[in-house]
This record gives structure tokens, C-alpha cells and sequence, in this order.
């Protein structure tokens, strides 16, 4: 399974993979998504925090699986609320968060995650944690939050945030396009979650963050 590649996931792809036919199950989860911009005293950015809010199902999923919330109340107590920080921070080797940067010299690195927090509101779980840049990154900026395989679907629901002295543009995705290549590239063979195309960026808003010098 290819999305955010965390262990924890193997219990909800298996049931979200019985609940529709598997070439139209993608994506599987969806993720209410914002991003906010942090900027050095200068105003560069320095890095970008993320917010994450998990769809219902996937959330009930995720209580059955760490054996939380057995009232199905969507109310996690104290000790349970507890277990479940830093869930999704459990990242292998080569998963890049699904947050991608890039300047006019080309794509930005980013440094490891640092976890924030993680609630739970409405029995669905948002988590918070910052991307920093892993070196100076330039005052115009292109964003873009996406899965590559689409097992995740992330929708800046939440906005997109920065401080006094950046602006910010979006472009939403050509969804109609997105939907005709993936057609194209599926053809007429069912696709599973291992060899799903790679059509995430398709369906993909494209932030455009300019940000001032400082005084």
C-alpha cells in the first residue's frame, strides 16, 4: 500500500478495499487539509505547518484498530487521547509527507516532521505538525499537498495562512482533466492499490506564496 505508509493503515486499506470495486475505490481516505507559513524575522519562509483532519471513517477505523473508543461515542478519554498522539508520525524511509515545494530553482527539501498535536472533534482525529526547510528557501514559493498514488485525497478545506507581508494565490486543480488522465492512464484494466497510477499531483491545488523582505 502506497500513501502515507504508516503500519497502522494495513486494517483500514483491507476494509475500504471490500466497500467498493477496486478500480473506483481511490481514493480511500480524505483529509481536510490547511497549511500555515511560518517566515524568519527577514520574511523568509522557514517552514510550513500542517493540519490534518481525517474523515470520519477513517477515524472509526483507526480507534477499532488501537482498540480506542469502545462506546463509539467519537469521544476519547484522557489516557486514550493519550495513546493516540503522534499516530501518523510513524514515517518509512522515502514517504516525503505528501507535501511537495518547489522555487524557481526547483524543488525544496524538507527537514523531518515535528509533531504538534493531535485531537479528536466530532469523533474525527486533526493532528498538527511542522515542515521545517531543511535550507533557505526563496521568497515566491509553489505548494502543493498531494498523495502521488491518490489512496489520499487532501482538500484545503482549511485554508492556506500566512503572516503580514505574504500573499497568497491558489489555483484550484482542473478536476475534469485530472479525471480524463487518470481514465487514460487506467484504460481499461482494473487497478489495484499497488499499482494505482501515480495521478495524485492531477488533482492537486497549486498554492502560490510571494512573501516581502522584512523591515
Amino acid at each position: 500500500m502506497r500513501m502515507l505508509r504508516r503500519p497502522v493503515l494495513t486494517l483500514c486499506a483491507t476494509a475500504l478495499s471490500l466497500a467498493a470495486p477496486v478500480a473506483l475505490a481511490h481514493p480511500h481516505i480524505f483529509v481536510d487539509t490547511a497549511l500555515s507559513v511560518r517566515v524568519d524575522a527577514s520574511g523568509l519562509p522557514v517552514g510550513i505547518e500542517v493540519t490534518w483532519k481525517y474523515d470520519e471513517l477513517y477515524s472509526l477505523l483507526i480507534f477499532e484498530d488501537m482498540g480506542l473508543d469502545p462506546d463509539y461515542d467519537g469521544v476519547l478519554t484522557a489516557p486514550e487521547l493519550a495513546e493516540i498522539q503522534r499516530f501518523d508520525m510513524h514515517w518509512i524511509e522515502g514517504f516525503e509527507g505528501d507535501l511537495y515545494a518547489s522555487g524557481s530553482d526547483g524543488r525544496l527539501a524538507f527537514g523531518p516532521p515535528e509533531p504538534i498535536s493531535t485531537t479528536v472533534d466530532g469523533g474525527r482525529i486533526e493532528t498538527r505538525h511542522f515542515r521545517p526547510f531543511a535550507a533557505t528557501a526563496p521568497r515566491e514559493l509553489s505548494i502543493r499537498a498531494y498523495d502521488p498514488t491518490f489512496y489520499t485525497a487532501y482538500d484545503l478545506t482549511g485554508g492556506v495562512h500566512a503572516p503580514a507581508g505574504c500573499t497568497v494565490a491558489i489555483e484550484k486543480a482542473d478536476v475534469e482533466a485530472a479525471q480524463a488522465r487518470l481514465a487514460k492512464e487506467l484504460g481499461s484494466e482494473a487497478a489495484d492499490t499497488d499499482d494505482f497510477p501515480e495521478v495524485g499531483d492531477a488533482f492537486a491545488d497549486t498554492v502560490t506564496l510571494t512573501c516581502e523582505a522584512g523591515s
